[in-house]
């Protein structure tokens, strides 16, 4: 898997943790074509061949900001064939992200606004520093969310919540975003990589292909009705029975070790 790129820092921090970091922090880490396109190159690699990596970290350099939404100075100059042009990257960006097999928890380092908020949505969950604030803007700047804002905040807090976040363009606090279920858990900022971290390490010591699945199968729950959805679910389940990591765990409760997955 390539590491490098020029809008973010890509390090591989356990064998099975990828940590993808924002990395304009001169610029509030403000989402610039070249980031879309480099963010979607991680994702869609990971489509391809997961490389043994089991859980993403999405973060960003600095404690100011996630990413401040889309970069306005770039924007400056586009026209309106350029804009749209740069918005079907953006889409396609968060196509990758939704699509990426393997969990993706968003640690939310400062302020996500905008794209950044929307970006954060797109994960499968979020821890946020306590400093953290959230907000869609983009009523306020003659836009609305375009990359699934108004489909994932309902989801998160609610239709008649999403309604007044989205139409005042405010910010709120990561308490608030904690109390309203937007956010998991809140921590100081100096312990948010350590604490998202553990999470991980949780994740990535189970077995693999049981994590690929119930992600799939949660995920599509909610375009499905209860008994599609539950059929989805069975289906899910019973291709795992007969794999090695699914023997692996038996024998290894009854043997009072802990099991050795392979994502096999």
């Amino acid at each position: 898997m390539r590491m490098d790129y020029e809008t973010l820092h890509v390090e591989r921090v356990d064998e099975h943790i990828l940590v993808v970091m924002f990395d304009r922090p001169e610029v509030r880490n403000a989402r610039n074509t070249q980031m879309a396109l480099d963010q979607m190159e991680v994702m869609r690699a990971l489509y391809v061949d997961t490389d043994g990596i089991r859980v993403v970290i999405l973060t960003a350099r600095g404690d100011k900001a996630f990413s401040a939404g889309g970069d306005l100075k770039e924007r400056k100059t586009m026209s309106e064939e350029d804009w749209k042009r740069q918005h079907a990257i953006f889409e396609q960006n968060v196509m990758a992200l939704r699509d990426c097999p393997v969990p993706v928890i968003a640690a939310v380092n400062g302020v996500a606004y905008a794209g950044g908020l929307e970006t954060a949505l797109n994960c499968d969950f979020i821890y946020a520093a306590d400093h953290a604030k959230f907000a869609l803007t983009e009523v306020k700047l003659g836009i609305m969310p375009g990359c699934t804002g108004t489909q994932n905040l309902p989801l998160a807090v609610g239709e008649r919540r999403a309604k007044e976040i989205i139409l005042t363009g405010e910010p709120f606090t990561s308490q608030q975003a904690l109390d309203w279920g937007l956010v998991n858990k809140v921590v100081p900022y100096a312990e948010l990589m350590e604490e998202t971290l553990v999470t991980a390490r949780k994740i990535a010591a189970n077995a693999p292909l049981s994590i690929l699945r119930a992600k799939r199968a949660i995920s599509a729950a909610k375009n499905l009705d209860p008994h599609t959805g539950f059929q989805f679910e069975l289906e899910a389940y019973n291709r795992l029975i007969g794999t090695d990591d699914r023997v692996e765990a038996i024998n290894a409760f009854n043997e009072k070790r802990k099991p050795n997955f392979k994502g096999e």
